[in-house]
């Protein structure tokens, strides 16, 4: 169901240089990653004619307007777990009123263990180690419902100790991805010899329905959204000669803004997850990203922004263009982040690695030692990560 992308070297063929700054001692570090991502790759120009011809919309007006939207958010493929066979055999998902909750869950709980299985198991062979090696579990979804809940079944079938820990984090949206950096990185600083193995995996089934005018954010989803999984291995304190670390996690801060939680409005409902998004969401973060992000620099005593590396979640391009110009980033600061947001779309939890993902290659260069991962999503809150580059 899934297609693997991930970067597992075999340990005789890696480069003992590659980590070139020597861990802090009792940090947290990225040991390993993992991608995966579902079968069916949609080109943008190809989303809009497959969406209304799967949702029997003949409206041109909202059509148009998908277009238009299409075009604004600067993606230019996205995985989706939806397909033509999962309509055939669901065809009341495409029926405006009708519950489908039961429906939804039935394709979206095993979907999401299926891709964070694959991004677990190619994050784990890049890693090197077995994966009983694997003291903890975090498990990150806004995509699926059900007891037990999806660590347990991604925990048995990697075949995991029956003793490991494990964490859900349920619901959280874009943000989610960073929060679970944040868990992990707690738990392996406070249980010396851990490995934390964090998963992320996300799907749109559940937010998927026919157009709308009362509903213009359900149009905005279509244009944005993308399903996929992905996966880190969090330890402290590396073993040499086993263990190549690429990022540290030297300091967490989470920070909800009060009074704006129903700017990013999420409900469950018998038709799935129903959401609503203020337009001022961009205004709010700007006005508040400075001071988060100086927060997290205090810590290292940094000062320029542009000295800094940026990981940052790609909620949209007004949210980067927001960002980059408050701060006054230089132009190439974001790009790992518009990359992400044009190879995949804003795939809620699991953007940040992507983003990650890219940028490790980008800092074979040496240049940048420290760095901010950011994420931002309903509270609204914020979520960052004062990170640096070994």
């Amino acid at each position: 169901m899934s297609r693997i992308n991930g970067n597992g070297t075999p340990e005789s063929q890696r480069d003992p240089a590659q980590t070139r700054r020597i861990p802090t001692p009792g940090k947290a570090t990225v040991l390993a990653l993992g991608k995966a991502f579902p079968s069916q790759l949609i080109p943008q120009e190809c989303l809009v004619e497959g969406y209304f011809r799967d949702t029997k919309c003949d409206d041109l007006s909202i059509k148009e307007k998908l277009e238009r939207l299409c075009k604004t958010t600067t993606v230019k493929t996205r995985y989706t777990v939806m397909s033509k066979e999962i309509l055939e055999k669901y065809p009341e998902l495409a029926t405006e009123g009708t519950p489908t909750i039961r429906q939804r869950l039935e394709i979206a709980n095993p979907a999401v263990v299926e891709m964070a299985k694959e991004a677990s198991l190619a994050c784990i062979k890049e890693w090197g180690r077995p994966a009983q090696d694997i003291t903890h579990i975090v498990y990150v979804t806004s995509s699926e419902i059900r007891l037990p809940g999806g660590d347990l079944y991604l925990a048995s079938q990697l075949g995991l100790r029956n003793d490991v820990g494990r964490v859900m984090l349920y619901f959280l949206g874009c943000y989610g991805g960073v929060t679970g950096l944040r868990v992990a990185k707690d738990i392996a600083e406070n249980n010396p010899g851990s490995r934390v193995l964090l998963t992320t995996s996300e799907t749109t089934i559940l937010g998927f329905r026919p157009p709308n005018k009362e509903r213009p954010y359900d149009l905005v989803g279509a244009a944005l959204f993308g399903d996929g999984a992905a996966a880190v291995i969090i330890g402290a304190n590396p073993v040499k000669g086993q263990e190549y670390p690429f990022m540290e996690l030297n300091y967490a801060v989470q920070q909800f803004l009060p009074g704006t939680h129903t700017v990013i409005d999420g409900k469950l409902t018998e038709e799935g997850i129903n959401f609503k998004l203020g337009r001022d969401l961009p205004q709010k973060i700007e006005d508040n990203i400075e001071g988060f992000c100086k927060k997290l620099m205090g810590k290292a005593n940094l000062k320029d922004f542009n000295e800094l590396f940026w990981a940052v979640h790609p909620g949209g391009p007004a949210i980067l263009n927001r960002l980059e110009s408050t701060l006054k980033l230089t132009n190439e600061k974001l790009e790992c982040s518009r990359r992400a947001l044009m190879d995949y779309g804003n795939a809620s939890s699991n953007t940040i690695f992507y983003v990650m993902d890219y940028m490790r290659g980008e800092l074979k260069t040496g240049r940048e030692e420290w760095g901010l991962a950011l994420a931002f999503g309903p509270g609204i809150t914020f979520e960052g990560v004062l990170v640096r580059c070994l």
